[in-house]
């Protein structure tokens, strides 16, 4: 089963960059294929998820 779509809102909190991507929802994961902020920062981010 495909899970739902999601928009999601990355911020990075190092140096600002906003990101906004459509995901998908699976149980308590959210997978949009992000891994790293243009300033090579990959685990310090603000994160909010909406319905798509």
């Amino acid at each position: 089963m495909a899970g739902r779509r999601v928009k999601v809102t990355i911020r990075c909190r190092r140096c600002g960059e906003r990101f906004v991507l459509r995901g998908r929802k699976e149980k308590d994961r959210i997978e949009t294929g992000f891994r790293m902020c243009l300033c090579d920062n990959t685990d310090d981010f603000d994160i909010q998820v909406e319905d798509a």
